[in-house]
């Protein structure tokens, strides 16, 4: 094992990261090769600096004029442009997002976590933490919905057992019973559980009261000796309806919950920021007891996993999103303009479903929150899906044959009624 590895090891000994880290995760270091002196010649090689395999002139990445003139004029320099971006992110971007993060969700005040790390989208963020801190033999809990995503990521790419729970109880709220009694069946005493709210496929988002007794459970398994990595999925955030619902992450009342808790915010600037093609995404981690030196040698262990698949993050996207995010004059304006249009959907989506209130053929899961809605199915989902594809020229998602999620979020809000009536129709003619 690498000296570097070693060493970082060595420091979180006795963590709840250390009882995490998978066997990829404790040989994992971030080189001291040519990305760290590249930056620190940055700061000190004011002669002459010939560290990096990037081409300038003036001071200046060169450029090929026919991209860069596709920007407005004096908008973004060519080093914002066309520059390697820093392996861990843009430094202002991070500390701008953490920042967010404090204002996004109150109850973090007071709480240490980590500076948010620049993924190549949440996709990529997940794929990393599966990588670090997961392998065959272990057990990821993760509910029955949930993004298919997960398995390719976690099963298949890393050889980890999936263990499922039904997303809603008997009373069609959030299963914490459910959950609950999936992690205590886990053999070992130590277990992941990966959460995304608003969910993905159904728009679901627990109720503030579920929301903390979702923590209460996980606090009493960690009570009772029950190591836990809880992956907060926050990839919808901020799209929430009903009052009633949980407005802040679950990151945010597990982050200094338990020593035996260590929890993680995955999220992104792809839904948030409404620039999905960016892949722009962020991890960030928390637990009771980590000291800046836990979170440093995390960190570092995590820049490793990035150097080794992408090596750094797309250089304009973030560019452009640290500049509107700092000086964008319409950037909070338009931000709320797209979450009330997606509210309009989503209660013109209400309404519509009204209309089909005791239809037995297509069930909607309750939602409340995000992109989308589902039905349970009562005759086959994929059956359904080509059959509206085919005859109706209708594209929707079939899961596991059965379950039809809609994207609301991409159809226009006066054709929402027309998309709903006419998925009825077909469920009953196509399963006749």
């Amino acid at each position: 094992m690498h000296e570097l590895a070693i060493e970082l090891n060595e420091t979180l000994k006795g963590t709840i990261v250390d009882e995490m880290l998978s066997d990829v995760g404790r040989r994992m270091f971030f080189p001291k090769g040519i990305v760290a002196q590249s930056a620190e010649a940055k700061q000190k090689a004011t002669r002459f600096n010939a560290t990096i395999g990037m081409a300038t002139s003036h001071g200046q990445p060169m450029y090929l004029s026919d991209i860069y003139n596709q920007f407005a004029e004096n908008s973004l320099k060519p080093s914002e442009v066309f520059a390697y971006a820093a392996g861990g992110g843009d430094q202002e971007l991070r500390t701008l997002w953490k920042q967010e993060m404090y204002k996004k969700n109150p109850s973090l005040d007071g709480k240490k976590f980590s500076l948010p790390i620049v993924t190549g989208g949440l996709t990529h963020g997940l794929s990393c933490l599966a990588q670090l801190f997961s392998q065959q033999g272990d057990t990821l809990v993760i509910p029955d919905l949930a993004w298919d995503n997960y398995e390719l990521i976690f099963a298949h790419q890393n050889n980890v057992m999936i263990k499922t729970f039904p997303l809603y109880s008997e009373e069609g709220g959030f299963n914490v019973a459910g959950m609950k009694h999936a992690l205590a069946s886990v053999t070992g005493k130590k277990a992941r559980i990966l959460l995304n709210f608003p969910n993905n496929p159904t728009g679901y988002t627990p109720s503030q009261s579920e929301m903390a007794a979702i923590a209460e459970a996980l606090i009493d398994l960690a009570e009772k000796g029950m190591k836990l990595m809880v992956l907060s999925d926050d990839a919808y955030f901020g799209l929430f309806f009903e009052q009633e619902t949980e407005r802040e992450s679950l990151f945010s009342r597990l982050a200094n919950a338990h020593e035996n808790i260590f929890a993680v915010k995955c999220d992104a600037a792809t839904k948030e920021e409404m620039v999905w093609g960016f892949r722009i995404g962020f991890l960030t981690y928390g637990s009771k007891g980590l000291t800046d030196a836990h979170y440093d040698a995390l960190n570092k262990k995590t820049l490793g996993i990035i150097r080794s698949t992408v090596s750094n993050c797309d250089r304009p996207g973030q560019s452009l999103l640290l500049k509107a995010m700092k000086e964008g004059k319409n950037y909070a304006h338009d931000k709320e303009k797209a979450r009330l249009e997606m509210e309009r959907r989503y209660r013109t989506l209400i309404s519509a479903l009204s209309k089909h209130s005791g239809n037995t053929l297509l069930r909607p899961y309750p939602f409340n929150s995000g992109y989308f809605m589902s039905f349970a199915c009562k005759g086959s989902a994929e059956v359904l899906r080509t059959y509206l594809l085919d005859v109706y020229q209708i594209g929707c998602i079939n899961i596991q044959d059965t379950t039809l999620r809609l994207a609301y979020c991409s159809v226009e809000c006066d054709k929402i009624a027309e998309l709903v009536d006419l998925v009825y129709q077909a469920a009953g003619e196509a399963w006749n």
